[in-house]
């Protein structure tokens, strides 16, 4: 055992000794190259070993945060509802009616195989095309902002097409870890998703939803993200009427 615990300690050495003999910053980027392919790779593995489901679904709970703020009977629509588990577990919790949209058919077909025997209603459907003409009393956005150009005119339609009273908001913290910085700055690929149009701070974040005339009720930072419950502007002004 331990000269098991010697030898890997004299590879780390000779390692670094090895790395230290080549351009720092050349190293650097090839590192963190690594540990980005080594994050994906971990996501997608870790999805397989959990029955098709990604596991921060499970250690993040943030299906709880969108359900403390759904009350019983309430009309919800999930945007990006992917593979529908969030949807589905909002339905039984809640006894909400619950529509997910999502623009990849294959992950709404897998929605509605899982949700079989729910009402949870599951559609094929591009948003930044054609919101649905109807209203509802929550809308959903859990990692979904981050993937669009134009967010604010995006937010502004939603708000004139389906007349919602509260959005529910999920987005990545840019500032979740130094290391985001780091990449950024030596040029290697640093968001979450090279998908991503962007990676919010508190500031951004606060200030692209008051551009989309929306007020923040609550701001929760949890797991390297962004939980804010907003509701329309006017509907602020009402309340406080």
């Amino acid at each position: 055992m331990k000269s098991r615990f010697r030898f890997k300690s004299l590879f780390r050495e000779l390692s670094l000794q090895f790395m230290y003999l080549l351009p720092a910053r050349f190293v650097l980027r090839g590192l963190l190259n690594i540990e980005n392919w080594i994050y994906y790779l971990v996501g997608r593995v870790a999805t397989h070993a959990n029955g098709g489901v990604h596991p921060k679904h499970r250690f993040l709970k943030y299906h709880g945060f969108f359900i403390n703020h759904i009350q019983h009977g309430d009309k919800v629509l999930d945007i990006g509802c992917g593979n529908g588990v969030v949807a589905l577990d909002i339905a039984q919790k809640t006894e909400a009616k619950v529509t997910g949209i999502d623009s990849d058919a294959t992950k709404i077909a897998e929605a509605i195989t899982r949700g079989k025997g729910s009402l949870v209603k599951f559609v094929v459907g591009d948003v930044l095309e054609n919101l649905p003409e109807e209203s509802f009393d929550v809308v959903i956005l859990s990692n979904v902002l981050e993937h669009l150009p134009d967010r604010i005119g995006f937010l502004l339609r939603l708000v004139s097409s389906a007349h919602p009273s509260r959005l529910l908001i999920r987005v990545p913290l840019f500032d979740r870890d130094w290391q985001v910085a780091l990449k950024r700055e030596l040029g290697v690929e640093w968001r979450l998703d090279p998908t991503h149009f962007i990676e919010y701070t508190l500031e951004t974040f606060t200030a692209k939803v008051q551009s989309a005339h929306l007020a923040i009720l609550l701001l929760e930072v949890r797991w390297g993200e962004i939980w804010a419950v907003t509701v329309p502007s006017e509907t602020k002004k009402n309340r406080n009427s």
